[in-house]
């Protein structure tokens, strides 16, 4: 029983090693890896992040500035020293009479007084801004717009790579499937060359068929090499897109070139790079209300607590403060700074309507691309039955002894030419329905 339980676990262990070894990647799986591992897509969401940082810092300017100081001091001599010497009138003489009068009597008493020697003092402040002309609020809406522009930029970048993603990974499927193709010639070849020595042995044909069979072997084999060095080459590059190690068994990918994809829709889609024209015509609305905001009156409340022995004892304090503040010289500046910004909107406003035309025109062009390669690809279909009844007329009239070596192998080549060129096709239409989902939506 012992026995048969392990026997039954080592299975299960080895289906599972072995599933993990075959896993499939389909195009959505790479898009999922690239999002957790590529360095762009990692990249990408550190800039949101430093954007946010900003806004947070930005938002602080809402609350007050608190400040806590410390300050100890000693001068070499006395910053307040004043003596009866420097009373030059009748009310110094008689002050001078009454301390010789004092010392005569044995009492210690100075001719002058000696302040602020050394000393220190601690105080905290906090400074309330009530009104900034509107740079604060202006401020904060234009840190939200910098995120908000971090995550279009974002989204741009991130489809440039899902776009190249998937034209590596269509490329590893196109070479893999014309590698599949190659073979299926190369067993019609085998095939051939059966027919064709079984011919020779009965005098039928020469041994230039048989040549001519070899080298037509050895030409698809020279192209089945180059075809695996490819395969090699572009699933590195796949591989380094997503973010994972490659592996001398190179990559199963679902080659299922047939379905459709794309088929519902969005509503009120808007292209990201019309979004971010428009946040850098509203940014700028606002660092022209930030410009406008520097000749505007400033006013702020403040309040600051001290204790210390600044001038002689122990004592604390508390001051309230208001401060009002008009700038009167900066107008003439500011006046050519907002005509400045004025002509940096007006610039993004055509800048926006002209690539708005722009995209309009790309929309059209990816919906033709896409029909287009659609109907060249029900086309390349029947050119592939075509080279398929052609390449079994051409054997069977080969083995009547109607037609040549050369004819089947004519015909064998034009049957890969058709095979391949609906791979291709079929991965033209399959990126051209990407392109138009991505411009449109749709």
């Amino acid at each position: 029983m012992k026995r048969y339980i392990l026997i039954v676990l080592f299975a299960f262990l080895t289906v599972g090693m072995t599933a993990q070894k075959t896993d499939i990647l389909t195009l959505d799986s790479c898009f999922a890896l690239a999002k957790a591992n590529n360095a762009q897509f990692k990249t990408n969401a550190l800039e949101i992040e430093r954007a946010k940082q900003v806004k947070k810092q930005v938002f602080t300017k809402y609350f007050p500035q608190v400040s806590l100081n410390y300050m100890a001091y000693y001068a070499v001599n006395p910053i307040i020293q004043y003596g009866v010497n420097d009373i030059n009138d009748e009310f110094g003489e008689i002050l001078k009479a009454i301390i010789e009068l004092l010392q005569d009597e044995g009492m210690n008493v100075p001719e002058e007084i000696k302040l602020m020697q050394k000393g220190h003092s601690i105080s905290a402040s906090a400074i309330q801004p009530i009104y900034a002309g509107g740079r604060v609020r202006t401020g904060n809406r234009l840190a939200k717009l910098g995120v908000e522009a971090a995550e279009l930029q974002a989204t741009v970048s991130e489809r440039d790579m899902l776009e190249n993603i998937e034209s590596t990974y269509y490329l590893v499927i196109g070479l893999q499937s014309k590698v599949e193709t190659l073979k299926s010639a190369l067993t019609l070849i085998d095939s051939l060359d059966h027919v064709a020595n079984t011919a020779l042995k009965a005098g039928l044909v020469t041994r230039n068929d048989i040549l001519r069979i070899a080298l037509e072997r050895n030409k698809f084999q020279a192209l089945q090499l180059q075809l695996n060095n490819g395969i090699v080459l572009a699933s590195q590059l796949l591989c380094q897109e997503i973010g994972i190690e490659y592996t001398e068994g190179g990559l199963h990918l679902d080659n299922d070139l047939e379905s459709e994809h794309f088929q519902g829709g969005h509503d009120n889609f808007k292209r990201p790079e019309i979004e971010l024209l428009q946040l850098q015509i509203d940014a700028e609305v606002l660092r022209k209300r930030l410009t406008r905001g520097e000749v505007l009156p400033q006013i702020g409340v403040g309040a600051m607590v001290n204790y210390g022995n600044v001038i002689k004892s122990y004592k604390g304090n508390a001051i309230f403060f208001a401060n009002v503040s008009v700038p009167l010289t900066q107008w003439w500046e500011t006046s050519h700074k907002i005509k400045e910004h004025n002509l940096k909107i007006e610039q993004y406003e055509i800048m926006q309507k002209d690539l708005t035309e722009k995209m309009s025109l790309q929309e059209q062009q990816a919906c033709n691309q896409m029909l287009e390669a659609k109907a060249l690809l029900e086309s390349d279909k029947a050119n592939l039955d075509m080279a398929q009844e052609n390449y079994r007329v051409s054997a069977l009239n080969y083995r009547a002894g109607i037609n040549t070596v050369t004819d089947v192998l004519e015909a064998n080549s034009l049957l890969l030419q058709a095979q391949n060129a609906i791979t291709d096709r079929q991965i033209t239409y399959l990126s051209a329905q990407r392109r138009y989902h991505d411009l449109t939506g749709k």
